[in-house]
């Protein structure tokens, strides 16, 4: 990854006819750091580097968060479904997991292998809290895109959520779509 110079910092936000207060205001960090970080006397944190380059993003229309991206049709199933219910929902939608909502909040997900690693003969008439996966990552509506692609790095869903209750989904295939 190239960092961009202080004069690539200050002469993108001239081009988009910014102030350093106005920057420092969309990147939370102050006007003075700012000045000094486009004069060179400072060496910014990468942290800051980021906020920094992520407002210039923003005031150029470049940034994707995750509600532009999210599937609002979120299929799921509920604690006390059994298993069948979900494996047959699976199985008609074509999904190789579902999210696991209790009254909007995301507990977890089921998946074909949970399913496959229950050594009884008859896991169908389990409920699917005896069976699921708790582990998941949720993000917010105004999470950035690399963020999101990078939880996706490590699980094959983000739950979106709003007030701790989901409101989409995110797979690779929605952030292939939206590329």
């Amino acid at each position: 990854m190239e960092l961009p110079t202080p004069n690539d910092l200050r002469e993108r936000r001239k081009s988009l006819e910014l102030t350093q207060s106005k920057l420092a205001d969309m990147a939370g960090v102050s006007q003075p750091l700012i000045a000094r970080i486009e004069g060179g006397d400072v060496d910014p944190r990468l942290s800051t580097l980021r906020r920094i380059v992520e407002a210039l993003d923003e005031a150029e229309g470049r940034i994707v968060r995750a509600e532009d991206v999210m599937n609002i049709d979120v299929r799921s199933v509920a604690p006390d479904d059994s298993v069948r219910e979900a494996r047959d929902l699976m199985l008609d939608a074509g999904f190789s997991q579902l999210p696991v909502i209790d009254n909007g909040m995301p507990l977890g997900f089921i998946s074909n292998s949970d399913i496959r690693h229950v050594k009884e003969d008859d896991v169908t008439q389990r409920p699917v809290s005896e069976v699921m996966s708790e582990g998941l990552t949720t993000v917010e509506l105004d999470t950035t895109l690399d963020e999101v692609s990078s939880g996706l790095d490590h699980n094959s869903a983000i739950l979106v959520v709003e007030g701790g209750e989901t409101v989409g989904i995110i797979t690779d295939a929605d952030i292939a779509a939206h590329i």
